[in-house]
């Protein structure tokens, strides 16, 4: 099967999996204790019964829901995510503009975590038993285990308000002159705790898979046939034994991205960053459920092709996956 069939294999996969969480999302937010339209009439200020009934005639909320179901799913099918009743704009709208904070924080994190996380994975290999590894390994072991909020908390004490060196929250300076270079910088200022504390779980997590899945290679059969014929020590440990340990860490890092995305959820509610977690929060609270069933289903539909470009990276980097 080429690569061709196999993609396209994986994208129909993909739109049965997002049909079916489009569906879900729906049924559960909808069945959910709670009146969207009375979340509606408080905002107004309160509405009698007459005002009531327009509201839910004006939202389709008085139809069945199987009817309110296929009206929902043939909207999204033409990229209608609906109108968010508490900021009263399309919710397309909304996530086209929380969605590069989020993609800023979410990518950032990620790439921070698997390079580091590699980097110390491969320290720790080269001497497992060594003092380099066990502080490896204890580092790996206290942030996998610590709350991503209690560690932003933690960052936020120590250099906001012991050592006054990041700002407190926010993506950007108030006030902010310069071209965009500067803003560059100051976004960049902004992102480093938020960045920090999403990747300190997940470089825990990249850093143990290194260090575990490096040691088995290194005692493979062709790793120890390549020291027979005399190959350096750096060739054989990066050329031969790093390439073929990467396998496990781009699976994980593609399974994890769903996980890393509702992290970003709380990291986003702790530095107040202007992305889809605070959106989301802000809408749970205000019981909006079209911008809430939006949020869920664009973030589906991320994973899910983040997952689909895992397994082709899988494909491109591993001969034994190709050949199969």
């Amino acid at each position: 099967m080429g690569l061709g069939q196999i993609l396209a294999k994986r994208v129909g996969y993909g739109l049965v999996l997002l049909i079916a969480v489009l569906i879900l999302n729906f049924t559960l937010i909808t069945v959910a204790p709670g009146d969207v339209a009375d979340s509606i009439a408080g905002d107004m200020g309160g509405a009698d019964a007459t005002v009531m009934a327009e509201i839910r005639e004006r939202y389709g909320l008085d139809k069945p829901f199987l009817l309110q179901l296929w009206a929902y799913v043939s909207k999204v099918a033409f990229l209608d995510l609906g109108y968010s009743y508490f900021y009263n704009t399309p919710v397309t709208t909304l996530i086209l503009e929380k969605l590069p904070a989020t993609l800023l924080l979410v990518f950032s994190s990620q790439i921070l975590a698997i390079t580091v996380g590699t980097l110390l994975g491969v320290m720790a290999a080269r001497k497992p038993n060594g003092f380099v590894s066990m502080c490896v390994t204890f580092l790996s072991l206290f942030g996998f285990a610590a709350p991503v909020f209690w560690s932003g908390i933690l960052l936020i004490i120590a250099f906001v308000s012991i050592f006054p060196i990041f700002p407190v929250g926010g993506m950007s300076s108030a006030i902010m002159e310069g071209g965009f270079f500067a803003r560059a910088v100051d976004i960049a200022y902004h992102l480093f705790l938020p960045m920090v504390t999403l990747a300190s779980i997940y470089l825990a997590l990249y850093s143990r898979l290194t260090r575990a899945s490096m040691l088995e290679v290194l005692g493979s059969d062709y790793v120890r046939t390549a020291r027979a014929k005399g190959l350096a020590e750096n060739k054989v440990f990066y050329k031969h034994a790093l390439k073929n340990s990467l396998g496990p860490l781009v699976t994980v890092a593609g399974l994890q991205f769903s996980a890393v995305m509702s992290g970003a959820v709380v990291v986003e509610a702790v530095f107040n960053w202007p992305g889809l977690g605070t959106l989301a929060l802000q809408s749970i609270l205000a019981r909006d459920t079209p911008t809430i069933m939006g949020i869920l289903f664009f973030s589906s539909f991320v994973v899910i092709i983040v997952n689909i470009v895992t397994d082709i990276v899988l494909r491109l980097i591993d001969p034994r996956i190709r050949s199969s």
